[in-house]
């Protein structure tokens, strides 16, 4: 649908604006920058562009968030305030009505993210592709940037595939490492590096972890939804959140487990202690969890202990719980002691696992780390540095928990860095 153009090798071109990345922030970044008039040029090292955007929510893809800019920005680490100015300039409501005028309705869902009708990535996808075509601009896949031209601090180009391509203005968005299938394998910061940027070591990030014991395997598959997780570093508390959780053959996934990723993937790096507990009776405090126990126990006195636990817990949880706390499941509720209530009571409130690993690049939805936000400037993604060098997306130093922000992220500082690029193209 989309011409991809190839040149002999002996042939050197001249753009306004060139694009390194056809993810979102690329596409967003060159569609802005040729809606300017700037000519603008794509690179992408894989043979298709946005693969990564086809498996962002399932493959639903959650566009973006309906959170106010000051509440999104509360979801950004580790300097959210870095993207007031972006914002300021374009946000979720104008996706929303890019998107529309492409034909793409998007539905508002719990959590405020809004995904597309028809739960297809692929219309995202298609929606930017036919954009930035429509404003013409030139998309070239299979194309591998592999080197920065710079002269006396200024782009001068680029080095791709063996072909010097000219431009003063080029925008890095190649992504970070996660799902390095899909083409983000870190080297745009490489490239920045090169520049003479500085780089906060990227590491995974919304990415599930490994725990020690058995206990996960035997839970695999199960689906808590309304449970609190607790991280606990060196047995102190290092953060908690609300929400759904998975259990897994290695481990513990889920959306509270990875927006707690962050800090467990840190703490691990520098060989500390992690653990995560799980609060699987978040609505009671100690008291009332044991009264209802108590209450239930005596309401249910000849039944077997085994059966009283179906009130309590999901099913596959009651094997669990009884091998751990080492319990006869045939002895009648009215033969529990209160220790033995007091023991589970504490399991269901303190459900304790010890994290020993997280999951490669290969499970994590995004990249923490990257190009230092201080060496660019918020007002147009510029370099600090190289003139004519601006970032995008996920390269930068930014990452957000789950619910939409990273996208938004991704779209919002590919404008303004393509909207900057194309506005400095046009005063001269």
């Amino acid at each position: 649908m989309y011409a991809l153009l190839k040149l002999p090798l002996h042939l050197m071109e001249s753009y306004d604006v060139i694009v390194i990345g056809a993810g979102p922030a690329g596409l967003l970044a060159a569609g802005r920058a040729a809606e300017l008039g700037a000519k603008t040029l794509v690179l992408e090292k894989m043979r298709q562009a946005g693969r990564k955007l086809l498996i962002t929510g399932k493959g639903r893809c959650n566009v973006t968030n309906d959170a106010s800019i000051s509440e999104f920005i509360n979801h950004v680490y580790p300097n959210g305030r870095f993207l007031r100015n972006v914002f300021s300039q374009y946000f979720s409501k104008d996706i929303i009505q890019l998107l529309e005028k492409q034909d793409v309705k998007l539905t508002l869902e719990r959590g405020g993210r809004y995904f597309p009708d028809s739960n297809k990535s692929a219309d995202i996808l298609k929606a930017f592709l036919k954009w930035v075509n429509e404003k013409g601009v030139e998309i070239r896949t299979g194309e591998r940037a592999e080197k920065l031209l710079v002269e006396d601090g200024k782009m001068t180009g680029v080095k791709s595939n063996g072909i010097n391509y000219h431009s003063e203005r080029v925008i890095l968005a190649t992504g970070g490492k996660s799902y390095p299938a899909t083409g983000s394998t870190g080297d745009g910061f490489e490239l920045a590096r090169q520049a003479g940027h500085s780089i906060e070591k990227p590491i995974p990030a919304l990415v599930p972890v490994e725990t020690k014991g058995s206990v996960v395997q035997k839970l695999q598959g199960l689906n808590l939804k309304n449970v609190k997780a607790l991280v606990w570093v060196d047995n102190k508390k290092a953060g908690e959140d609300f929400g759904e959780m998975l259990f897994t053959h290695f481990g513990l996934s889920g959306p509270i487990i990875l927006t707690l990723s962050r800090v467990m993937v840190k703490a691990l790096q520098e060989n500390r202690k992690v653990e995560v507990t799980v609060d699987l009776k978040p609505a009671l405090d100690e008291q009332k969890l044991d009264n209802r126990l108590q209450r239930d126990l005596n309401e249910h006195g000849k039944k077997q202990l085994v059966n009283i636990f179906r009130n309590w817990l999901p099913a596959s949880m009651i094997p669990v719980f009884i091998e751990e706390l080492n319990l006869d499941e045939r002895k009648t509720c009215h033969q529990v002691t209160g220790k033995e209530r007091k023991q589970i009571r504490n399991m269901m409130k303190n459900m304790r696992f010890e994290v020993s690993h997280n999951r490669s690049f290969k499970e994590a939805i995004i990249t923490a780390g990257g190009v230092l936000t201080n060496e660019i400037s918020p007002r147009t993604m510029e370099s600090k540095i190289v003139k004519g060098l601006y970032f995008a997306g996920e390269m930068i130093d930014l990452d957000a928990e789950t619910g939409g922000y990273n996208l938004q992220i991704a779209y919002s500082t590919g404008w303004v860095a393509g909207n900057a690029a194309a506005k400095s193209c046009l005063e001269q």
